[in-house]
């Protein structure tokens, strides 16, 4: 009987776009990529989009103990994002709108600290090559940043799309339909701009996006993260998840962050 695959060993390589879960599916698809693709649908990358809207730097930390991001977030002059439901600026997307605008005003810098976004971003800072944080708001103008890449470069990017999923208790990656959808919905404005050349993973992610879109909002609020969040009383953050093609900037992690 064949010995399975090690977690880190290379996999849809020949792909120019390649799709996998979590921070193993990272390790597996990023060798010989041009650019990484982030994607924490509800509610990393959302909130990291409308940050970045904003004209926020945002820094990806990975560790979740809040006294060790605090120390950080000072040693860098920024603020720390509180945890979901508490005041000022937070992981939750609508925290960071213009209804909040006196929160935002006297922050230039944000340090964000999540179990999954977060973590999974940082690991993907150390690679190397791009890394994009994509939602279904920003979908179209991620496929648009990686052509013009592709146009200055001269040559064709490969791909790694990473959906971070949820973390269960027990420590492993719980399916997210949401970090599926968007995934897809990348992968379709991918193959709009004529990067096309999807693993059959990525292909099957865009089917489901292409075949459900129209339901894609009922989808959010109906899946477990989304009942998880309505029952805690954060339906906006869901609402402002699923909004498609809401936004065109694309935030582009260097050193100091997040930035557009």
């Amino acid at each position: 009987m064949k010995e399975l695959l090690a977690p880190d060993t290379p996999t849809q390589t020949k792909y120019e776009v390649r799709f996998d879960w979590g921070r193993e599916g990272l390790a597996s698809i990023s060798p010989g990529a041009g650019v990484i693709v982030v994607i924490d649908t509800i509610s990393f990358t959302t909130t990291v989009g409308l940050a970045v809207e904003h004209g926020l730097q945002v820094v990806p930390f990975a560790s979740t103990d809040r006294a060790t991001a605090a120390d950080a977030a000072g040693r860098i002059d920024a603020v720390l994002a509180g945890p979901r439901g508490g005041d000022g600026l937070t992981l939750s997307p609508s925290s960071i709108t213009p209804e909040n605008v006196a929160a935002i005003a006297p922050v230039t810098r944000l340090v964000v600290s999540s179990v999954n976004g977060s973590r999974l971003s940082a690991a993907a800072a150390d690679l190397g090559v791009p890394v994009l944080a994509a939602s279904l708001r920003n979908r179209t103008a991620v496929a648009e940043w990686i052509l013009a890449q592709q146009v200055q470069t001269g040559d064709r990017l490969r791909v790694a799309i990473v959906a971070a999923g949820e973390e269960r208790s027990d420590g492993t990656t719980r399916f997210a339909v949401e970090d599926l959808l968007a995934a897809g919905a990348i992968i379709d404005a991918l193959a709009a701009v004529g990067i096309d050349y999807s693993s059959p993973e990525a292909a099957a992610a865009c089917a489901a996006f292409v075949g459900l879109r129209r339901a894609t909002g009922h989808l959010l609020t109906a899946s477990v993260t989304g009942q998880q969040l309505i029952d805690a009383g954060a339906r906006a953050d869901v609402e402002l998840a699923g909004a498609i093609d809401a936004s065109s900037v694309v935030p582009v992690l260097g050193e100091s962050g997040f930035v557009a």
